[in-house]
């Protein structure tokens, strides 16, 4: 949810069960959502954003994907990712209506001396040694409102958390 907007996980899950959701539960205090619905995509990025507005007065981006969409690009993630040790080694979730692919092209050429980035779907596969973490185009890109408000980032390993919680 960003570390400006706090909301408490536990009224987070009821509120989404009281919408009418099933298996809810969350993972970590950082807004994620793992949960049942009938709606489409699209259709429960909607009533997600409108619910977290209406209930905690916030009006902020919401990234919505379908178990079988992590799944999918997890196991098509680059081979490189997760891989080093020493590095950092991030999903960068793309929020519809945005793509990977036009944020790709807003971005900008990569550093390849410092930083790799690969996408499938709308999942960005971001790894940088923490030493020039600050010089790479996704750390800078980042920060900037015209591409933070499209984005959510999840380190590897919650990345795998999610997907192993959402089958």
């Amino acid at each position: 949810v960003g570390g400006n907007n706090k909301i408490n996980m536990k009224e987070l899950a009821a509120a989404f069960s009281d919408a009418g959701f099933s298996d809810v539960r969350t993972y970590i205090n950082s807004g994620n959502v793992i949960f049942s619905g009938e709606a489409g995509v699209s259709a429960t990025q909607a009533i997600c954003k409108g619910l977290i507005l209406q209930r905690f007065g916030l009006d902020i981006a919401v990234a919505v994907l379908a178990a079988s969409e992590l799944v999918d690009a997890l196991a098509n993630a680059p081979d490189w990712w997760g891989k080093a040790p020493d590095a950092k080694h991030n999903a960068i979730f793309v929020i519809a209506p945005a793509t990977a692919e036009a944020l790709f092209d807003d971005v900008g050429e990569i550093k390849p001396e410092y930083e790799k980035a690969a996408y499938h779907g709308n999942i960005i596969f971001w790894t940088a040694p923490p030493a020039t973490l600050s010089r790479t185009q996704w750390f800078a890109a980042s920060s900037q409102k015209a591409i933070s408000r499209k984005i959510t980032i999840r380190n590897h390993n919650t990345a795998y958390k999610l997907a192993e919680l959402a089958k």
